[in-house]
């Protein structure tokens, strides 16, 4: 450990399971390890569905997160597809988080199903990276990856130079060695998009972001998200995982329709369906209802979000509904309707977030 001498003992952990709904599967479905599987809807590929996770043996056939089932089988027709279970994962989630909090001293932040920050005190923070490994394995059977950084952005960025089941270092003093020649969109949070406008001001690289001003990133991008992408590309920000427990500001349902609807009756019936669900959320949370999203995707594939906030606080589902149905008729399009989604933001929860 000569190379880490002089640097911080509080280390970043962000521990990323490996192929994580499909790793499940595989506990249950032995049979299957070393073939390409596909997790997604209900694993029928005439179905509107989206690819949940893929084996890393559908991935080398350009399955990804996202893709719609009917393309990924296209892709990879001998590919097995296994439908979506919630509970399942869930309650193995569940044990990998518990065995990260059980690892002495320490501080877990939970990003997902599939991943958390844990900040630790060591000396030897690879040790600790392969004993939390072996930990995740030997209660969960399965395995993770392992970023280590001395802040959040290097701990995460680092996690994809390890996988699978390996550790990676991103710090200080590799950052620029390991980040600088690669295109910004390697950054945690810049997508193609940002890549793009970012390569408008010229900034290319990471390395070239990094030795950025703020001035033009204000210039191009506001005052406060500016000076956080010229961060971002020195691998700056927070040091140390929050713990705090999540406190959820919002409740939504969505639907991808099998068949489209065609009529407004029809949309107002789904609505009032979607925002049943909603409100049932919110109850279990005992926080009103204030403000009301619309996502609406017509056919073939144009999605639109609407919001309005409410005259009060409420846990009526018809109010939630009507104010849902009203921004509907507002985007006056009367093209087939392929998902609807229903979003409430509720009301701060005592001592606020």
């Amino acid at each position: 450990m000569d190379q880490l001498r002089g640097l911080p003992q509080r280390w970043v952990l962000h521990v990323d399971m490996d192929q994580f709904l499909v790793a499940v599967e595989l506990l249950r479905r032995p049979e299957l390890a070393g073939r390409p599987v596909i997790v997604g809807g209900r694993g029928d590929a005439t179905e509107r569905a989206v690819v949940s996770t893929a084996s890393y043996e559908a991935r080398e056939r350009g399955v990804r997160s996202g893709l719609a089932l009917k393309i990924a089988v296209r892709r990879c027709p001998e590919a097995v597809l296994l439908p979506v279970d919630f509970p399942v994962y869930e309650a193995a989630s569940a044990e990998v988080m518990a065995t990260l909090r059980q690892h002495p001293g320490a501080v877990v932040e939970v990003l997902g199903w599939d991943e958390a920050f844990v900040g630790v005190e060591t000396e030897d923070p690879l040790r600790t990276a392969l004993e939390i490994q072996a930990a995740v394995l030997a209660r969960t059977r399965l395995h993770c990856s392992v970023g280590i950084g001395d802040t959040l952005v290097r701990a995460k960025i680092a996690t994809d130079f390890g996988k699978p089941q390996g550790t990676y270092f991103l710090h200080r003093d590799n950052w620029l060695d390991v980040m600088g020649h690669r295109p910004t969109t390697a950054l945690w949070g810049v997508g193609n998009k940002i890549g793009q406008r970012l390569a408008a001001i010229g900034l290319d690289t990471v390395a070239q972001l990094a030795a950025s001003p703020d001035e033009p990133l204000v210039e191009a991008f506001g005052p406060n998200t500016g000076p956080h992408f010229g961060r971002l590309g020195r691998g700056e920000g927070r040091s140390w995982p929050d713990d705090t427990p999540w406190v959820a500001r919002a409740h939504g349902r969505e639907t991808t329709y099998q068949v489209d609807l065609a009529t407004r009756d029809e949309v107002a019936a789904a609505l009032r369906e979607l925002a049943g669900r909603v409100i049932d959320d919110l109850a279990k949370e005992g926080r009103a209802a204030t403000r009301v999203h619309l996502k609406v995707r017509f056919a073939p594939f144009f999605t639109h979000t609407k919001v309005r906030k409410l005259a009060g606080p409420t846990m009526d589902p018809a109010v939630v509904a009507d104010t849902a149905l009203a921004l509907f008729d507002a985007l006056a399009d009367d093209r087939p309707v392929r998902l609807l989604g229903v979003r409430a933001e509720m009301v701060e929860p005592e001592g606020g977030y």
